[in-house]
């Protein structure tokens, strides 16, 4: 096929082009069938031209015809295609039920509680020979984990993903709910603004990002609290708000934790429009393909939707 023709640097691409116009017999058709621009094509066929030494197509009244060089041409960039397709770019099939490894999550402490427990059970069922593994890589190096494989998944808010590199796919919305004494003074279910503001708050400066969602909103509205706390642990609070007057906002999946384990604490709805925290799996590019990562995220978006959500908002 390429007789007295340099292959290196030849770029296959090419190929796909010169199969596109020989089906098609026009090159704006050809075009549509590529997804590309009519120029596009016209450009690919010059460097085919000059590539051969070959007009390869002939204008007609209809589109173009194949020269002799072009048929004999077409049927050898089928073969190519063909092979290439089928020894290089065909994973095998992924099998859950063999793999020995670990699979890898990079999650928060709140989304270790979230995710972590049925995708635990899940895996233990369908990959029972596998470890997983939950990380927290800082988000400098979190990119460079995902395209490493390092970190298969990234399940959570992780807004530094949405950069150019990472795809992602949304699976649950999380609301902010106020978290007071059981017995506290206040009984109402709703806060009013002026209750909310009253009262003595402990803040959450974990390495999560969903609280950075909830400091936005007030920085934004410039609406002041009276912080009494500051702290980078969630899992103290049953303990610190349940015997005191406090008050501290956090996500409502973690409210709801607190609240079944029997702490001595209640959910109440805050006085603000705060915006809600979008959770989603986030995967680099470089693994888009790949037939064990498309399997990781089949099972974690079948495990995670809102019509399967555990934590369901408190409030209508």
């Amino acid at each position: 096929m390429l007789n007295n023709v340099s292959v290196r640097g030849f770029d296959l691409n090419l190929l796909r082009v010169l199969l596109a116009v020989y089906d098609a017999r026009s090159v704006s058709r050809a075009a549509s069938m590529l997804g590309v621009s009519q120029p596009t094509v016209s450009a690919a066929l010059g460097r085919l031209r000059k590539t051969f030494d070959e007009p390869l197509f002939i204008k007609t009244s209809s589109g173009v015809s194949p020269t002799a060089r072009a048929h004999v041409l077409a049927a050898g960039a089928r073969e190519v295609l063909l092979r290439v397709e089928n020894d290089l770019l065909v994973e095998d099939a992924f099998d859950p039920g063999k793999v020995t490894g670990e699979f890898v999550f990079a999650l928060t402490d709140l989304g270790e509680m979230v995710f972590l427990p049925r995708l635990l059970a899940h895996f233990q069922r369908l990959a029972p020979k596998a470890t997983l593994r939950s990380v927290a890589p800082a988000p400098a190096g979190m990119i460079r984990a995902m395209e490493s494989g390092d970190v298969d998944l990234a399940i959570g808010y992780f807004p530094d993903l949405d950069a150019a590199g990472c795809y992602r796919q949304k699976l649950l919305t999380h609301h902010f709910v106020c978290l007071l004494r059981a017995d506290h003074p206040i009984t109402d279910s709703s806060l009013s603004l002026a209750q909310f503001l009253s009262l003595g708050h402990a803040v959450v400066r974990a390495d999560g990002r969903s609280q950075e969602v909830l400091e936005a909103y007030l920085e934004r509205h410039r609406i002041e609290r009276r912080i009494v706390l500051r702290t980078p642990h969630f899992m103290s609070l049953p303990m610190i708000i349940g015997r005191s007057d406090l008050v501290v906002t956090l996500p409502h999946a973690i409210g709801h934790y607190f609240t079944h384990i029997g702490a001595n604490v209640r959910m109440a709805r805050p006085p603000l429009a705060i915006p809600r925290i979008e959770l989603y799996q986030h995967w680099h590019r470089s693994h888009h393909h790949s037939a064990r990562n498309r399997w990781l995220r089949q099972q974690v978006a079948q495990l995670f939707s809102a019509d399967t959500d555990e934590w369901p908002y408190p409030f209508k």
